[in-house]
């Protein structure tokens, strides 16, 4: 039995740098780490079976015609099946893997007249090319990373472009190659230029989407901190008009306990001092934590949900520094709180309120509860689905803000309320 080592590496190479690109661009189920593996292991079952029959059956004809069914399509399925966004995202990777691959096979057919038509020549040309287009992959990966959370829509089309070059590129590479290799390479060539142009194209898409996003995080952080900062100024000056009043009422407050003393009446005066003190107690300027956009915000939530009739009951015990951007933690709180605010709302007064306990050492730890009507729903992922179109953006943030700080959060709902939990 004659084993046929060639096509068995020149396949199990393709396979591995494949695998490669698709663990570069694929966004795993949680959790990441048991899904990959599980991916990795389904993936390489495939590709064994298809490589013990290339080096032990003369699998290499046959291959060349069904290998789209034997390895493609299962790489295709599994990949979906690991996927956390299991629709034409999935494919869009796969499909990028495959034209990378075409793009190697036809930088190896373009060395094999300058190489003596050497098979092993040959190999190490497209291994060299696979090599180089990680890299290239690798620039591109970042911005795709952040396009699967942002664009929801599209990707469909995105997938022609890839999907329709490698079929062409597949039928060039067996069908018309071998019968007129000049036009077959040129016209494989201009393919590739006209595909590598379309993927700067959507990478400078995606770079572009990115900013745009980033600008309006910006955006949403200045007008978090002029709303914070509005709202303690009116704290402040409410204050001042108060302490000014009671500044000039203080002389016949003065004369009244005079008056009450001189008479006797000592339990008078000292209930007459303890009003006045309660007066004072209750306009102060109350201060949340320590940061002073934390605790702006904590302000300005607080009192919109006392305006709604929700009692708040909080602790926040902050340190001065914190391990993040105190404006991203700001906007984080803000979109939770809003959503509790929103949902306390729905329901009658006297069942409004809303729970907040964040403490910093040992860990940041923020803890919200809220009542809430209806059941709520949850994806995969456990994070819960907005009811109308539109909404949802604030767990999307607090999503973006957890992947980038890699903090853990947790959302439940137990009964009649919602809990969100997070931990740094």
């Amino acid at each position: 039995m004659r084993l046929d080592i060639y096509h068995t590496l020149f396949v199990g190479i393709s396979q591995v740098f494949l695998g490669g690109y698709v663990m570069m661009l694929i966004d795993f189920r949680r959790p990441v780490p048991l899904w990959r593996k599980r991916w990795i292991f389904m993936t390489v079952l495939v590709v064994c079976a298809n490589l013990i029959g290339l080096l032990f059956f003369d699998f290499w004809d046959t291959y060349c015609r069904v290998g789209i069914w034997t390895v493609t399509l299962p790489y295709i399925l599994i990949t979906i099946f690991c996927s956390r966004k299991r629709d034409f995202r999935a494919v869009f990777s796969i499909a990028t893997g495959l034209f990378i691959g075409c793009v190697g096979t036809v930088i190896s057919s373009l060395a094999e007249p300058f190489l003596g038509y050497n098979e092993y020549y040959s190999l190490a040309v497209r291994t060299i090319s696979f090599l180089l287009m990680f890299f290239v992959l690798w620039r591109f990966r970042s911005a795709y990373r952040e396009m699967l959370v942002q664009l929801d829509r599209g990707w469909g089309i995105l997938c022609i472009i890839p999907v329709v070059m490698f079929l062409i590129m597949m039928y060039l590479i067996n069908e018309f190659f071998p019968v007129d290799y000049t036009a077959a390479m040129m016209l494989s060539i201009g393919l590739m230029a006209v595909c590598g142009s379309a993927y700067y194209l959507m990478y400078l898409f995606f770079e572009h989407i990115q900013k745009e996003t980033e600008a309006n995080k910006e955006r949403d952080i200045l007008k978090l901190q002029l709303s914070a900062l509005r709202s303690r100024t009116e704290a402040v000056k409410t204050a001042e008009n108060f302490i000014r009043v009671e500044r000039h009422d203080l002389r016949h407050r003065m004369q009244a306990v005079r008056e009450l003393v001189e008479r006797g009446d000592r339990a008078a005066a000292l209930d007459f001092l303890d009003d006045a003190q309660k007066r004072l107690d209750e306009n102060k300027v109350f201060h949340w934590c320590r940061p002073p956009v934390l605790d702006a915000m904590f302000t300005s939530y607080f009192s919109q949900a006392r305006r709604q009739g929700i009692r708040v009951e909080a602790k926040i015990s902050l340190p001065d520094t914190l391990p993040m951007e105190e404006a991203e933690l700001a906007v984080v709180l803000a979109n939770i709180l809003e959503n509790a605010i929103r949902a306390n709302v729905e329901l009658p007064v006297l069942e409004r309120k809303l729970r907040c306990k964040v403490v910093g050492v040992p860990s940041l730890m923020i803890e919200i509860i809220n009542p809430c009507a209806g059941q709520t729903l949850f994806d995969e992922e456990g994070l819960p689905m907005a009811k109308e179109q539109g909404h949802g953006l604030g767990v999307q943030s607090v999503s973006s803000f957890c992947r980038k700080y890699n903090a853990v959060c947790r959302f439940e709902q137990i009964d009649d309320c919602f809990r969100v939990q997070l931990v740094l």
